[in-house]
């Protein structure tokens, strides 16, 4: 009994990983703790901080995916930030009566930088063969600098009212905007990773990139598709978030490197690429924010939840590993369970034969 328990587990733990067990073991913690956590309050206030999280941790497990990582995730979110907030308030400053055409404009340039900082990543890892850590540290310096010589380290202000009150802190049916805007590109990414030829051809350069090639598959093109998706889901984040805080920050978004690295991996991604899903990475983010909320609710400052989330960061590489090798050990069981059954057909084929003759 104990023995079949313990494969069940452990069969539970290689198909979906550690992370329901350990968001459950969560939600019961922060709830004993403080009464608030369940509130529908704290939910909703749940669902406005983590809906920027999720969409950057879903362009992260693309990449992850591929084979790489992006560590520029927070400078692109800074440099979308400033960048949209000073076209948008141009354009208000200039028409005031025409704050749907600022939004416009600033939504436009979102997607522009999106797309800039997705191709500068992409160019470099796909095209000019350079490590991705080596690039998106450099371009993340590149987009930090960018983003302080436009701003000259102000923040912007004079942003529309509709888009702060409205995008920013409002509600449909009960739900945030930022969330029921943040949905489509959910399920469009979802659609994409598993039941595209490209999401199949991302999750075969990551597994092998020689089998691949050897597939057909072109491999530099579809890295830098990747890589562009990633930046403009990032700076699609950005947009949204710079309505929540209501002025374009250049420091926004310093701690989304390790954040969505850590809620992809946590939710099933690997260093090693070729594995995760987009539902993995969601429930990741969700984890990665209810453990930053239930902290907040206990009073723990931002450089303990630094630290706590470094942890985890760790915790979450060594639940991958094992994760690893109890897959590996499955599937070598199942192979060694496959030849045994072939061998016994053969050898029940050649005893008939014999009987035959």
């Amino acid at each position: 009994m104990l023995n079949n328990l313990i494969l069940r587990f452990r069969r539970i733990f290689v198909n979906v990983g550690a992370l329901p067990f350990l968001l459950t073991l969560l939600i019961i913690f922060f709830a004993t703790q403080n009464p608030r956590f369940l509130s529908e309050t704290n939910i909703l206030n749940i669902s406005q901080q983590g809906i920027y999280l999720v969409l950057i941790s879903l362009g992260q497990m693309m990449v992850l995916v591929s084979g790489g990582f992006d560590l520029s995730v927070g400078a692109n979110v800074a440099l979308t930030s400033i960048g949209s907030a000073t076209i948008m308030a141009t354009v208000f400053q200039a028409s005031p009566d025409q704050a749907t055409l600022a939004i416009l404009a600033g939504f436009g340039a979102a997607v522009v930088i999106g797309i800039g900082c997705g191709m500068a990543n992409g160019f470099g890892v796909s095209y000019l063969k350079v490590n991705p850590f080596i690039v998106t540290l450099a371009t993340a310096s590149v987009f930090q600098g960018l983003t302080l010589l436009i701003s000259q380290g102000q923040e912007v202000s004079g942003l529309p009212k509709l888009f702060v009150h409205q995008i920013g802190s409002g509600f449909v049916l009960g739900i945030p905007i930022s969330v029921a805007l943040s949905a489509p590109v959910i399920v469009i990414l979802y659609l994409v990773m598993a039941w595209s030829r490209y999401g199949r051809y991302v999750y075969a350069i990551g597994s092998n990139p020689n089998a691949a090639l050897v597939a057909g598959v072109r491999i530099p093109m579809n890295l830098f598709a990747t890589y562009v998706i990633c930046g403009l889901v990032t700076a699609y984040s950005s947009f949204l978030l710079t309505a929540r805080v209501s002025a374009g920050e250049p420091l926004l978004g310093a701690e989304f490197p390790l954040q969505s690295i850590t809620a992809a991996i946590i939710g099933g991604c690997s260093l090693r690429g070729g594995q995760g899903g987009v539902g993995g990475a969601v429930v990741g983010a969700i984890f990665v924010t209810v453990l930053a909320n239930g902290m907040d609710l206990m009073r723990l400052g931002s450089n303990h939840q630094m630290i706590i989330l470094g942890f985890v960061l760790v915790l979450a590489v060594l639940i991958d590993r094992e994760r690893a090798k109890l897959g590996f050990v499955s599937m070598s069981a199942k192979v060694r369970e496959l030849s045994a059954a072939r061998g016994r057909r053969q050898a029940n084929t050649g005893a008939q034969t014999s009987e035959v003759q």
